[in-house]
């Protein structure tokens, strides 16, 4: 383990959350806001930061300084603490999020792209911080480790082991040899996607501020709004129907956009399994839900019912979190399938949070596999996606991804429902933060907040919402034996 890379690296990310910063400083300043001074204030320490970090390197120069698989994962985790961290003191020495735990909780949703909120009247905020908030999502949506990597050239050395621990899913797909002209290639799909999206706001009558910050909050997958009723606070079918679909596309891969849009190749993504079980699961839940909330009588015509549903739907299985309606109101089967949603997810190489469709489909074929394997012992099937034969190994590593899902969302129940949390609250706060959702039910459902919260569980759900956003391994091996020897 080599010191001087990391902090090398820490030190570089610490120069860019300074710079970012500055954004949400400007936007304070342009409106007036006082809490301006606090943007500026944290980008200053973060640049006093940095030049700490660097000058350590220089002084200690030993062992090279490429990065290796082991300092990519601890070099990962150090920096969306850091950026966690950073990204909460403006809140917090501002004074308009008094409690330090609120102050993580928040950026920590922010980043991670959660969409979870501790603020009681988010319309009463300074702009400054609701940009921050969404400004935090779309930093973190395409994943800060993979944006770093596109501007500071000198990360290249060793660069893959960084985008490999930052990446989801279960492989890393290279669109360029380089790993530094990958991510921005991915980038600049990403880019366009939300000037594309805050362009077709504004044609719907969103003013600008809006547009951008819902623009943010749709391609990262985030859900931060700056309106008490999220989406709903418009009631427009266009404004839905284009968020809608800006959900779904940022919830497919990015690599198969940048091969659409750029190279204008659209077989890769029409023949995508993945893509093809997300749609099917998104269509079979939007209808069965449209079909309960007109049988329930929660909607009086089919047309308004199908609304709520496919938004709803499209919203949860996504992990954007974006709300038009009020879903803890609505029957119980339809709030079990958002329920069964929040783990499903949207598909590798996206901004989606969730176990990713691509994991799902692997362990169904796996299973289906087995099950014949029953009935005939010398069965030699490989599991297959797209024709091509999954490696024994990915399928290991899902299958101990779903192990540790499982263990650490348990563990998580318990310690949140040892704070005095009720068990409906407790249960679909931790899957929402596990799965970067934003919403849960009763106290913490659409309408509601996570203010109410013990101090002590905001703590334990902020730690979920890292460990769900780096995709449990990334923090996990960290406290493995192995990790630390030599």
């Amino acid at each position: 383990m080599k010191p001087s890379v990391l902090f090398t690296v820490l030190g570089r990310m610490c120069q860019f959350m300074a710079a970012t910063l500055c954004v949400p400083a400007a936007v304070g300043f342009h409106y007036g806001e006082p809490v301006w001074t606090s943007y500026l204030f944290t980008a200053l320490a973060a640049l006093i930061l940095s030049i700490a970090l660097l000058i350590f390197p220089r002084r200690n120069r030993t062992g090279g300084g490429r990065v290796t698989r082991r300092e990519g994962f601890l070099a990962v985790v150090l920096a969306w603490v850091t950026m966690i961290g950073l990204g909460a003191m403006p809140f917090w020495i501002s004074g308009s999020v008094p409690l330090l735990a609120d102050a993580i909780f928040e950026s920590a949703s922010g980043y991670s792209t959660t969409g979870a909120t501790i603020l009681t009247n988010i319309e009463a905020m300074p702009l400054a911080h609701l940009f921050q908030r969404s400004f935090a999502h779309w930093v973190g949506g395409m994943g800060i480790i993979v944006l770093s990597l596109a501007i500071l050239p000198e990360l290249a050395v060793g660069g893959m082991q960084l985008f490999a621990a930052e990446s989801s899913g279960i492989s890393t797909d290279k669109l360029a040899p380089r790993i530094v002209s990958t991510s921005r290639r991915l980038w600049q799909v990403y880019v366009g996607m939300t000037v594309a999206l805050v362009l077709l706001l504004l044609l719907g009558g969103m003013p600008l501020y809006d547009a951008v910050t819902h623009a943010f909050g749709t391609l990262a997958t985030g859900g931060f709004s700056p309106h008490n009723a999220s989406i709903g606070a418009f009631n427009s079918i266009y404004i839905e129907s284009v968020i809608t679909i800006f959900m779904l596309a940022s919830a497919m891969s990015f690599a198969l956009h940048y091969r659409l849009f750029v190279r204008l190749q659209a077989a890769p993504l029409l023949r995508s399994n993945e893509t093809r079980l997300f749609l099917a699961v998104l269509a079979l839940f939007s209808t069965v839900m449209t079909a309960s909330l007109v049988v329930n009588g929660n909607y009086a015509t089919w047309a308004e019912a199908a609304r709520a549903a496919v938004f709803q739907t499209a919203s949860i299985i996504t992990t954007t979190g974006y709300g038009t309606a009020d879903f803890d109101t609505w029957p119980d089967l339809c709030r079990y399938l958002l329920v069964l949603l929040m783990f499903f997810g949207g598909c590798a190489g996206s901004t989606a949070g969730g176990v990713k469709s691509i994991r799902v489909l692997v362990v169904y074929k796996h299973s289906t596999v087995q099950l014949r394997k029953l009935l005939y012992p010398s069965l030699v099937q490989p599991v297959t996606i797209g024709g091509a034969a999954v490696p024994a190994g990915t399928i290991e590593g899902i299958l101990g991804f779903f192990l540790l899902y499982i263990i650490t969302s348990v563990t998580a129940i318990a310690l949140v429902l040892a704070t005095g949390v009720d068990l409906i609250t407790g249960v679909t706060a931790v899957i929402s933060a596990m799965n970067s959702i934003g919403p849960g039910l009763h106290l913490v459902g659409p309408a509601a907040n996570y203010a109410s919260l013990p101090e002590a569980c905001k703590w334990i759900l902020s730690v979920c919402m890292l460990v769900g956003r780096l995709e449990i391994y990334t923090v996990f091996v960290l406290f493995t034996r192995r990790f630390w020897r030599h």
